[in-house]
């Protein structure tokens, strides 16, 4: 007979992968103080070399207090795409980051907020230095080759926005139509939900990043779960990044706490907002994020608002620029993959001079005191 009284097993928490930063072509773009407030409840910042064990550290943490029924945000590193950049736990406040170059992060409130681990207390200086001068040497490479992903990701740049020009350049793009539309959408969104008499919170990451392997996203693990999905569709430059502004613009007058995620290659433009109290997700839907459609979903397509027979007579320029765009994308990428492999070259002059005994029995005392904090809040949310 099972025994029905004994205590329920919490089920796992879920997780929420995001990028909090990103290779743009504006270079590396951090959003690493986004991940969480300087007031939060504890910041562990986590220093050290490469094959260090800063990821497995981080990882290890939140598989046990995902296992204890706490949700998690994977912050995931966008120059490799199987290490983590930090970890969030929302219903604790507590954070763990990686506070290595390009990333640098270093305490705001150290003490009372803030506390750095330095990994590098467990290694053997004295055996790395025999490697000095390869480790210099590759540690110089790994910065050139991401120089040159960032100029290619530069001229990427340039040939989109000539592909988005010809939409406005021609004026074959209606913009009273996408005032209308950004207006009709803002009432869908926030009618009758009443504004919010307090300071809002925007919160700002990447849902997609340029990694190794190509654009990567996980917009499915940020959005749905939420009730309501507007995905905005159309060729680049017909207006979507406008009128997602224009809700983020409403919702922070409006009093609602927003995240905000950025486009990967220019972060200066916004792809998808989410107003978490009113379960509601707009998205941008164009390469390279695309996210599958549910039933429910409202689908606005912007290319009603363009006269497509103003542009039939410049699809061959068009066609050219996104023919440059994709060139310099890909070879941009081919840089950050390269730049990869060598980084992963300098790690097995890390990882044989690590005493990772002590780097774990570090780490059980850091997970301690999380659950400890967990246990002080009692029973996990949901």
């Amino acid at each position: 007979m099972l025994d029905q009284g004994g205590p329920r097993e919490p089920s796992r928490g879920r997780v929420r992968k995001v990028f909090p930063g990103g290779n743009t072509a504006y270079g590396f773009y951090s959003f690493y103080d986004q991940i969480a407030r300087p007031d939060a409840n504890k910041i562990f910042v986590i220093k050290g070399g490469p094959g260090v064990g800063k990821s497995t550290f981080m990882r290890k943490i939140a598989d046990t207090v995902r296992s204890a029924g706490y949700g998690v945000e994977y912050h995931c590193c966008s120059s490799d795409n199987d290490s983590l950049d930090g970890v969030y736990v929302p219903a604790l406040d507590v954070a763990l980051i990686d506070g290595t170059a390009p990333h640098v992060v270093d305490p705001k409130n150290p003490g009372a907020v803030d506390e750095i681990v330095h990994l590098g207390d467990y290694w053997d200086e004295a055996g790395m230095r025999g490697n000095r001068t390869e480790i210099l040497a590759l540690n110089r490479e790994v910065g050139r080759l991401f120089r040159r992903a960032y100029a290619y990701l530069s001229a990427a740049k340039i040939f989109l926005d000539e592909v988005e020009s010809y939409y406005q350049d021609t004026g074959a793009l209606d913009r009273g139509g996408l005032h209308r539309v950004a207006m009709n959408l803002i009432e869908e969104v926030f009618g009758g939900s009443k504004s919010r008499a307090r300071t809002p919170r925007d919160r700002h990451l990447f849902a997609t990043a340029i990694t190794p392997d190509g654009p990567v996203n996980y917009l499915d693990t940020i959005v749905g779960d939420l009730e309501r999905h507007y995905i905005i569709t159309g060729d680049d430059g017909t207006g979507k990044t406008t009128v997602i502004s224009r809700v983020v613009d409403a919702a922070l007058m409006r009093g609602f706490d927003i995240e905000v995620f950025h486009c990967a290659l220019d972060p200066k433009k916004v792809d998808h907002v989410v107003v978490p109290e009113l379960g509601v997700a707009v998205l941008n839907e164009v390469e390279p994020h695309f996210y599958p459609h549910q039933d429910g979903d409202t689908r606005i397509d912007t290319m009603q608002y363009v006269d497509t027979g103003i542009q039939e007579a410049y699809l061959g320029e068009r066609t050219r620029a996104r023919e440059m765009y994709r060139e310099a994308f890909n070879q941009a990428v081919w840089f950050i993959s390269k730049a990869k492999k060598t980084h992963d070259e300098m790690e097995r002059y890390y990882v044989p001079n690590m005493d990772f005994d002590r780097i774990e029995s570090r780490r059980r005392e850091v997970e301690s005191r999380i659950m400890s904090l967990a246990e002080e809040r009692g029973s996990p949310p949901g």
